[in-house]
């Protein structure tokens, strides 16, 4: 049985690169590994709050394995820690790390570097499927997300916070990827067959910062004690 460590952004990739694997033969996903941004407690670039990734580990039935890095962070502290992640994923003989990277090869070729050496042997469960053709597979077999973070210099602002549904796929521009891969738009999975059950979200702020705009969603239960 091969175990894998799963690079989890928060994302619908992420999720249903969870689903594929659980349906490969001789795979065990046996952790997700997220870095957090340690100055506003979230999942680094996405923006997810660490309850709902804490939420998203639960419901998928996967320890959580968090990266802290700090912001800004140079990219010789993130190799430094992505390298002590790797480090104890030996340890604990996993033999492979997943990621749901889809068709950009410069980023491909970066993750087959990192782990160059390390003993743990890069997976792509996702690679080269057409992104349209991806999107839609996604959504018809269950999978739920929202927008919550959209570059605001390539996609509308308005997309952010909206699910990623038939209506949303219909709605974007000609020149915008269906799975946002060049970083039109970033998601976080709430739904789908990945997950025992569902995750409960309360809107929250609308932030724009530094050309992206970041929907904020609270797990349900956070956002009635808050």
């Amino acid at each position: 049985m091969k175990r894998v460590l799963l690079s989890w952004s928060s994302g619908k990739d992420c999720a249903w690169a969870l689903h594929v694997l659980r349906q490969a033969s001789g795979v065990e996903v046996v952790g997700l590994l997220t870095t957090i941004n340690t100055q506003f407690d979230r999942v680094a670039m996405h923006g997810t709050r660490r309850a709902v990734l804490e939420a998203q580990a639960e419901a998928a039935g996967v320890p959580l394995w968090t990266v802290p890095l700090p912001w800004p962070c140079p990219n010789e502290i993130y190799e430094a820690r992505m390298a002590e992640a790797c480090a104890r994923a030996r340890r604990e003989q996993i033999d492979a790390v997943a990621f749901g990277d889809l068709f950009l090869p410069d980023v491909r070729a970066y993750r087959e570097r990192q782990l160059a050496g390390t003993g743990l042997e890069p997976l792509f469960p996702l690679w080269q499927i057409p992104t349209g053709e991806l999107a839609r597979a996604m959504i018809d077999e269950g999978l739920r997300a929202k927008l919550v973070c959209v570059d605001s210099r390539q996609l509308s602002a308005a997309f952010a916070g909206r699910d990623f549904d038939a209506a949303l796929l219909s709605d974007l521009p000609p020149e915008i990827d269906p799975c946002g891969e060049r970083g039109e738009f970033h998601t976080c999975a709430y739904d789908g067959p990945m997950f025992a059950r569902a995750l409960e979200l309360e809107p929250g702020e609308i932030v724009h910062r530094d050309g992206f705009v970041f929907a904020d969603f609270l797990p349900l239960q956070e956002a009635v004690i808050g």
